[in-house]
């Protein structure tokens, strides 16, 4: 994002978090974890609008099935919404799902910036406000520095449990390959703005620092993607020398197949790479050519599972009246080359 839109998103969650304040202090109406008490039971059909960054990559693509199953199920109109990376086109989308009369909006944002302007909108359209995956904070920008009660609800995985069974699988690679520490750099890759990547990574290194001390980490700042990741570890290799076992994991699997793919191009073998992934959609193309490759494990995160729990979630709050919980996470299980394709993770 250009620093000159994040400051107009930035000072227009300033004006929110304002009006917010002023109608919070005359009405009750209003909760601290950005839903709205006064969103109106649905007595009819409830239609509900799926609002995703990144809605073609397969993680987003198996949520849009698991919450249009879900839907289905539960008969309920569902409209699902790909954002991309567009802060600008967040704001859009979910005015126009207002203007469409959804009852209900789950959301995954591009860009934390736009939360408090996103939860602003649906209060005041009196629209039940969702997240799934990421954290949106009510109060300000940025949910890394929010108050645990100004965090909209949330649908997902819990970042430190996650992260702690990644660096796990790490140190039993590292140990089952013999490896010392002073030869060995880890290579912890996120996009640093995102508090459920925080959370991951430190998460990870904590675990594989109880099992295996003494390896230095590298911290590496990506986009979250697999050529961003490629290209700032293939610097972070460049300024490494000397270095003959690397270990690494990250946010997603695009941080980790970005990080194994600038290792491997740099000349690194397989057999000196302990990546272990998180989504496992991405690891598993490697395992399915049957090529070696550095990538030795990933945490598998059913994208359909938290779409169906959201809609669910959704559901359950406007027909029932039932309070969002402050966070309700999917299970994970972790998988390898010899079981990611019994264990069902989606491969294409």
């Amino acid at each position: 994002m250009h620093l000159s839109l994040r400051a107009r998103l930035a000072s227009l969650a300033a004006l929110s978090l304002v009006t917010s304040v002023g109608l919070t202090a005359c009405s009750t109406g209003q909760t601290s974890s950005g839903g709205d008490a006064s969103v109106a039971p649905v007595s009819g059909k409830v239609s509900i609008t799926y609002l995703q960054k990144q809605g073609d990559q397969q993680y987003f693509v198996d949520e849009a099935a698991g919450a249009k199953a879900k839907a289905a199920e539960l008969g309920a109109d569902l409209k699902v919404v790909n954002l991309g990376n567009d802060a600008n086109k967040t704001v859009s989308e979910v005015q126009a799902a207002i203007a469409q009369k959804s009852n209900g909006l789950i959301i995954v944002v591009p860009d934390p910036a736009v939360g408090p302007q996103v939860v602003q909108t649906a209060r005041d359209a009196k629209a039940a406000l969702l997240t799934s995956d990421d954290q949106v904070c009510v109060s300000g920008p940025a949910p890394a520095q929010c108050a645990a009660g100004d965090l909209v609800p949330r649908i997902g995985f819990s970042g430190q449990q996650m992260g702690q069974q990644v660096g796990q699988r790490a140190a039993e690679e590292f140990k089952k390959a013999g490896w010392n520490a002073a030869d060995t750099r880890v290579i912890s890759a996120w996009k640093q703005d995102v508090t459920v990547c925080g959370d991951r990574v430190k998460a990870a290194k904590d675990a594989f620092d109880q099992a295996v001390p003494g390896v230095r980490t590298i911290d590496v700042a990506t986009d979250n993607t697999p050529t961003g990741a490629q290209d700032k570890v293939a610097a972070t290799i460049t300024a490494n020398p000397g270095v003959k076992h690397w270990v690494t994991w990250g946010c997603n699997d695009e941080n980790v197949q970005g990080s194994v793919t600038a290792l491997q191009n740099a000349g690194i073998s397989p057999d000196d790479i302990d990546g272990v992934g998180l989504g496992a959609y991405l690891a598993c193309k490697d395992w399915a050519a049957g090529k070696p490759s550095g990538m030795k494990a990933a945490l598998f995160i059913s994208g359909k599972d938290v779409g169906a729990l959201a809609v669910q979630t959704m559901v359950d709050k406007l027909k029932n009246g039932k309070d969002f919980p402050k966070e309700a996470f999917a299970p994970t299980k972790m998988v390898d080359a010899a079981t990611w394709q019994s264990a069902g993770v989606s491969c294409s």
